[in-house]
């Protein structure tokens, strides 16, 4: 056991001893003659004191020795003493947050019951959402790229500067025999496109890093657009000296924080690597400057760009809010089995608040009238390699619209399913100055939802489910007027 958790977990029980007993520390000090702020220090985890100290408090507390130094905790405490001891505090990098840990343990200090029936609450909403140690990192992360409005200039400088040094040319697409020679010749890996193919259980797997060999296993099933990112990702990797690391693409599991955040800064790396920002700054604005929309633009530079429209669109959600200003965007990665009515929401991105759609309670039905989804449903019909289209979102719960694309592809690891990705902007009067086809009438306006569940929409001919939750927040509030209307005719 660590020697910090012993300390931590004593100073609670006896502060717990102590008010139960009604004793303030000023009390407890005259009672055993110890210094009220050596009682305070042992109290917030920071001394343990010696066994002479300890069987005073005790006699004086009139508990058992044992009971004191044991580090079993009552029912009280027990979630406590298990957030202190998964160390999710030093697995969290809580300076990203501008938190200090020795913050959150004088929290814990200074009311433990309280701070125990918060994270019982915690714990409980987990549950209920299915929320694992993965889902708890991701969200951690996802709330640090909206608090950074998912721009990284460090990581923008640094994918410049090794192309600098290694004559990658950022006017033009990079390809993956560009970068497999800089991974063998520089780095010294070893490309092997054969062997993860012999193992069934792997074929969800796009790539597998060795790093006692630096031999990296490529699936040999996957594009090129796929095959330049991995290759670029592990030149992240390396470039920006990061050891703590994932091994697998897509990722099996995370082991800690830094291995989610690490590879989240290798794969923002790749992205400016793959699309360069200046470069790719000068299609958004030909793009954005038409009047009429394009829908062949985000197709052809799928092509130009040799990256996969997930790339495109998560790099867009980095250059749009800092070099264009529209930072009230939202992004979305959606995934659908064939001929089943089921539609998941894997990934979500919300810059500057909560946007609608987004991911909500568990098994509600998602809007039909997405274009997210509507673009996964013709693919289905279809199996297009690449199916866009283009809607202006209105929410008349809360008066906003979004125009918003989305692209769907066929899933290339997963028989008969397919993923959609999304990038909503907010038309706002900052929008409407940068986007000139935004009154183009080819572009239809939809009344859509979050869920059918809360929908007010009356006439839509492709509801899933009846307005249950609305209906009952509606019966609740008239329930409230009725009670208000009594309290004021009898008071």
């Amino acid at each position: 056991m660590e020697e910090e958790y012993i300390k931590l977990i004593f100073g609670l029980k006896l502060k717990q001893v102590r008010t139960k007993r009604k004793l303030s520390l000023f009390g407890l000090s005259k009672l055993t003659g110890l210094s009220k702020s050596y009682l305070n220090e042992i109290e917030k985890g920071k001394k343990y004191p010696k066994t002479d100290k300890i069987a005073l408090l005790a006699e004086k507390l009139e508990v058992p020795y044992d009971s004191l130094v044991s580090l079993k905790l009552d029912k009280n405490l027990a979630p406590v003493g298990e957030l202190l001891q998964s160390k999710v505090f030093k697995e969290l990098p809580l300076e990203l947050f501008g938190i200090k840990e020795s913050d959150l343990i004088d929290i814990v200090a200074n009311a433990p019951t309280k701070v125990n029936a918060f994270i019982s609450t915690i714990i409980e909403i987990a549950k209920h959402y299915n929320f694992g140690k993965e889902n708890f990192y991701l969200a951690a992360l996802r709330s640090f790229q909206e608090a950074s409005n998912n721009f990284f200039p460090d990581l923008e400088d640094a994918a410049v500067q090794f192309a600098k040094a290694y004559q990658v040319d950022l006017k033009k697409s990079v390809s993956s025999s560009e970068l497999e020679e800089i991974l063998v010749e520089e780095y010294g890996y070893t490309i092997n496109n054969e062997e993860l193919t012999k193992y069934k259980e792997l074929d969800n797997l796009r790539s597998m890093f060795m790093p006692k060999t630096k031999t990296l296993l490529v699936a040999n099933h996957i594009d090129e657009a796929q095959r330049t990112f991995i290759y670029a990702k592990e030149i992240g990797y390396n470039f920006l000296n990061i050891e703590e690391r994932l091994y697998t693409f897509t990722w099996i599991k995370f082991n800690n924080f830094d291995q989610v955040l690490n590879n989240f800064y290798a794969s923002y790396f790749a992205g400016a690597l793959v699309i360069p920002r200046d470069l790719f700054r000068k299609h958004i604005d030909s793009f954005l400057g038409k009047p009429k929309f394009d829908k062949t633009f985000l197709t052809g530079l799928k092509n130009y760009y040799n990256a996969s429209p997930e790339s495109l669109y998560q790099r867009l959600t980095n250059i749009l809010p800092n070099d264009y200003q529209l930072e009230n965007l939202f992004f979305l990665r959606l995934s659908h089995k064939r001929d089943s009515n089921r539609f998941d929401i894997t990934k979500e991105l919300h810059l500057t608040h909560h946007h609608s759609p987004h991911g909500n309670e568990t098994n509600e039905k998602y809007c039909r009238r997405w274009v997210s989804i509507r673009v996964l449903q013709e693919i289905a019909k279809t199996d297009e390699e690449h199916h866009m289209d283009v809607q202006i979102s209105h929410y008349p719960s809360d008066g906003l619209s979004y125009l918003i694309f989305s692209s769907a592809t066929v899933d290339p690891f997963k028989k008969d399913e397919y993923r959609s990705v999304s990038l909503g902007l907010l038309i706002n009067s900052e929008l409407k100055k940068k986007v000139a086809f935004l009154d183009d009438p080819s572009i239809k306006t939809f009344d859509v939802g979050v869920t059918c569940e809360r929908c007010s929409i009356a006439d839509c001919d492709v509801r899933q489910s009846q307005p249950i939750i609305l209906k009952r927040q509606e019966r609740n509030v008239k329930t409230e007027k009725v009670v208000e209307e009594l309290q004021k005719k009898f008071s």
